[in-house]
């Protein structure tokens, strides 16, 4: 008989996720099928199962997730590295499958190819129906970067490294060279503290976090800032605090709140950059005075996804950094797979940075 996987399928807006059993495919070229161990509920995953943005449905949902080598297709797949992938490798793999001869792959920009295949974002069908995080398994398709972990680094680590460090990897590399600047981190949920984490290890004179939540600035300190700023104050004080400072080089925005955006933006230093990571979904227009940033020299940059070194760079940060920062700490609630309705009520109360569901019971 053969064998078969478990997954949890998101087949209308609100609605619990029902248990579909799936026949476990054979790996065509290109292609490794993966035991998933570990996932995380990314907030993206709880706007498209509360109906806050678009999704096809039926659709097996997740794209934080890690797990171990299970099969290979004909004549081997390499990792992102160049090692030959074997069966038992734990491994990571980018949230997107692409072609790297498509024209935006070759100006640089992969994740805006032409016919990209998007883990926990596909619909579920009788010939694709192994492609979420929130299964016993899944199916990688040819095109996706494959990172074999480290194994210093722990399920609950590994897991939101291919989104939340991934992305913020990618900000940082925008945002260029931060030692000895004034960086400003606006948003300080996971990606947020990832950033704060990264400007720091890269030499940042100062990392000032900027959030609503009181709790969540204290735990920032955790996290290699220095400064906090209560976004609930007026725009002065966010002024005087940073002129305290000599103001802000570098602004990395998660939040995508365009006042908040708009504030950030106004404290920067001649030359200053500002990377928006935040701004995903519909919003009103900036309000952005053209002579300022001409004056100022400002540069605004704007990143959706990342490329695939930024995975890997994010990898080798968390290895390097781990063991002076709680990365662990940020998955504070775990569930078991067919827990997934309960583990969803818990993640939209926003309360955890991340909650964990475990596939393997034990």
């Amino acid at each position: 008989m053969r064998q078969k996987a478990k997954a949890m399928v998101f087949e209308e807006i609100d609605k619990p996720f029902s248990t579909h059993l799936i026949d476990l495919p054979i790996p065509k070229f290109g292609e490794v099928l993966v035991a998933v161990d570990y996932s995380t509920i990314c907030t993206s995953d709880l706007h498209t199962f509360y109906g806050r943005r678009k999704a096809p449905c039926p659709s097996i949902l997740g794209h934080e997730t890690m797990g171990k080598v299970i099969s290979v297709g004909p004549g081997g797949v390499h990792d992102f590295s160049g090692k030959k992938l074997k069966k038992g490798d734990r491994v990571t793999w980018s949230v997107y499958a692409y072609d790297r001869n498509d024209p935006m792959a070759l100006k640089g920009f992969p994740q805006k190819s032409q016919n990209l295949y998007k883990y926990g974002h596909e619909k579920l069908n009788d010939k694709d129906n192994l492609n979420g995080g929130f299964s016993t398994h899944c199916l990688l398709h040819e095109g996706t970067c494959i990172y074999v972990l480290p194994k210093s680094i722990t399920d609950k680590e590994a897991a939101p490294l291919n989104c939340s460090h991934a992305t913020m990897s990618g900000a940082l590399r925008l945002a260029g060279d931060v030692k000895q600047k004034n960086v400003a981190i606006i948003g300080i949920g996971i990606l947020g503290l990832s950033g704060c984490a990264m400007a720091r290890e890269n030499g940042a004179h100062n990392v000032m976090a900027i959030d609503l939540n009181t709790e969540r600035l204290t735990n920032s300190m955790n996290f290699g800032v220095n400064i906090t700023i209560d976004a609930q104050k007026e725009v002065k004080e966010w002024r005087d605090t940073t002129q305290k400072i000599g103001g802000l080089d570098v602004v990395i925005d998660t939040s995508g709140n365009p006042t908040a955006i708009e504030h950030g933006i106004s404290l920067l230093n001649v030359g200053g950059i500002c990377v928006l990571v935040g701004a995903v979904y519909t919003q009103r227009d900036l309000s952005i005075n053209a002579e300022t940033l001409l004056r100022k020299l400002l540069t605004i940059k704007g990143l959706h996804n990342y490329i695939p070194e930024d995975l890997y760079r994010a990898i080798r940060f968390i290895h390097a950094s781990k063991h002076k920062y709680p990365y662990e700490s940020l998955v504070d609630n775990e569930y078991h797979l067919e827990e997934l309705n309960a583990a969803f009520k818990i993640a939209e109360k926003g309360q955890s940075y991340r909650v964990g569901i475990r596939t393997d019971p034990n």
